[in-house]
């Protein structure tokens, strides 16, 4: 086996990368720009109302949405963030996963339909999601980095990758267990593609379409801490300094912030249809 040269995969993963920032780095930048705005969007607005106001209104939300215990954790839940005085940190994480979330189901729905549309689409996309899922979330802070330096963007990236997949599968699934007759009653009608899809095959695949979403947010929350390390701010940052310092009660409260989002979002996004 030593006879045997080693194939310069490395080589050419780099010689690729290099290629795509000196052709394309106006791209990059614009697209930097514009997800930065985006967040210090949603980060504004979140900021601009005020606290005691803003948990006001994710307790109706999650209340209406679910029931009204999960509506009093909500509240209870936010209080303690306010308290322990990781508030501004945690209007950040949810502006990042707000935006993580929004692109990936910006791209993954409409890939997902295709994908269900066409067997030849979703034989390509099946093993590309497979990289994507088993590759460790760590590797994708590299090219995060190189592409878009540190901060938000970066953070988002990453997010991104290791969310979307999720969206993708279950958009593919959902559309493909709608019963065949009802999609075949739909063609007896003469209704067309586009109302085939959006009037019989979406409503119908709705429900899983959902879960899908769901596991994007959750998947997106998760990676906080890791984005963290590249400059991402939010709850992830605050547990990074504390890890970094060994301040471990101070990692306790920010870890228990992300857990009280996490519950939050993994509840309304459950039930959000249901509403």
């Amino acid at each position: 086996m030593e006879s045997i040269p080693k194939i310069p995969l490395g080589n050419w993963i780099e010689f690729i990368l290099d290629f795509l920032m000196d052709n394309l780095s106006g791209v990059f930048d614009a697209i930097s720009e514009g997800i930065e705005s985006f967040v210090e969007f949603f980060v504004t607005i979140f900021s601009f109302i005020p606290s005691v106001i803003l948990i006001a209104i994710i307790g109706f939300i999650a209340w209406k949405t679910t029931k009204w215990t999960i509506g009093l954790f909500s509240i209870g839940g936010m209080l303690l963030i306010l308290n322990l005085g990781f508030w501004q940190a945690t209007l950040e994480t949810i502006a990042l996963v707000i935006t993580a979330v929004f692109i990936s189901i910006v791209i993954g729905l409409p890939i997902g339909i295709i994908a269900a549309k066409k067997d030849s689409v979703a034989n390509v996309v099946t093993p590309v999601l497979d990289f994507m899922q088993t590759m460790p979330a760590f590797v994708y802070l590299i090219p995060a980095i190189f592409f878009f330096g540190t901060g938000y963007t970066s953070g988002i990236f990453a997010s991104i990758i290791f969310a979307m997949p999720p969206a993708i599968r279950l958009t593919n699934l959902g559309i493909r267990q709608v019963p065949t007759d009802l999609v075949e009653a739909a063609d007896a009608f003469g209704s067309t593609s586009y109302q085939k899809m959006f009037k019989v095959q979406l409503p119908l695949a709705m429900p899983t379409i959902m879960a899908g979403i769901n596991q994007t947010i959750m998947l997106s929350l998760s990676m906080v801490v890791i984005a963290s390390m590249i400059g991402a701010p939010g709850l992830g940052a605050e547990v990074y300094r504390a890890v970094g310092q060994l301040k471990i009660g101070a990692g306790f409260e920010a870890g228990l912030a992300i857990v009280v989002i996490a519950i939050i979002l993994d509840r309304v996004s459950q039930n959000i249809r249901k509403a």
